[in-house]
């Protein structure tokens, strides 16, 4: 599962997001990031997952 977590916060790193911590303040950070800046959205999403974050 984390694996896939990992592919997607590369490929699509909003869905990453929201799978690993929910609607939470850290999913509508990493939508405004991918909206204005796509590669600091990726970071943020593959630092969500590497870290562990939860809800």
């Amino acid at each position: 599962m984390k694996v896939l977590k990992i592919i997607l916060a590369i490929i699509l790193p909003p869905v990453a997001a929201f799978m690993q911590v929910g609607l939470t303040a850290h999913f509508w950070i990493n939508l405004v990031l991918c909206l204005f800046f796509v590669f600091p959205g990726v970071i943020h999403a593959l630092w969500l997952v590497l870290t562990d974050k939860k809800k």
